[in-house]
C-alpha cells in the first residue's frame, strides 16, 4: 500500500456519539449482511441506545468518516486476562462499507483501537475473523496478528443459556 493511501487525509475517526446510532445500527445491518448472519441480526436502534450509551455501556464505538460520510465503524469492549493480569480489549465488529475497502480504512480504525489498548494500558487486542473472510486475514496477517488456533470459540444463547443458568 502506498503512504498516501495509509494516511487518507480526509478520514477522520472518531468516538461514536448517541445521534450515530441509525448510522452504527446500519452498518451493524451491513456486516451481517457481508457475513450471511443476517438472520441473527437482532439489535434494534433502541437496544444500542440502551448498550452502548446508556448508564453503563457495555462497548465503546468508533467511527470512520470521509469527509462528513461515515465509511466504517469498529465496536469494542474491555476484557482481563487473569494471565497478563492486565485488561484487554476485544473488538467485537469492524466494517468498512463496499465502496472504501482497500484504502487503509479498515487499518486505521484497527490501529485507532490499537491505541486506545495502548492507552488504557491493556495487555492485549484480540478479535475473531470467519475463517473465509481471506481478505481480512491477510490484513490482519500484515499488521502483526497472529491466529491461535488452538482455541476454538464456545457459545451459549437462547433457552441453552436460561436452562444453564437454572442449573446454578
Amino acid at each position: 500500500m502506498s503512504k498516501a493511501k495509509a494516511t487518507i487525509p480526509a478520514l477522520k475517526i472518531s468516538r461514536a456519539k448517541k445521534s450515530d446510532i441509525p448510522t452504527i445500527h446500519n452498518f451493524i445491518c451491513k456486516l451481517a449482511e457481508y457475513e450471511k448472519l443476517s438472520k441473527e441480526m437482532k439489535a434494534t436502534q433502541s437496544l444500542l441506545r440502551e448498550h452502548l450509551f446508556g448508564q453503563k455501556p457495555a462497548a465503546d464505538v468508533i467511527i470512520a468518516k470521509l469527509g462528513k460520510k461515515p465509511v466504517g465503524f469498529a465496536l469494542f469492549f474491555t476484557t482481563f486476562s487473569t494471565f497478563v493480569g492486565r485488561p484487554g480489549i476485544w473488538l467485537e465488529d469492524l466494517f468498512v462499507l463496499p465502496d472504501n475497502r482497500r484504502q487503509g480504512i479498515g487499518r486505521a480504525l484497527l490501529r485507532a483501537v490499537a491505541k486506545i489498548a495502548v492507552q488504557r494500558n491493556c495487555g492485549r487486542l484480540e478479535w475473531s475473523v470467519l475463517d473465509w473472510n481471506h481478505p481480512a486475514i491477510r490484513l490482519y496477517r500484515t499488521l502483526g496478528a497472529k491466529a491461535m488456533d488452538q482455541w476454538t470459540i464456545q457459545r451459549v444463547t437462547g433457552s441453552a443459556l436460561r436452562r444453564l443458568a437454572k442449573k446454578i
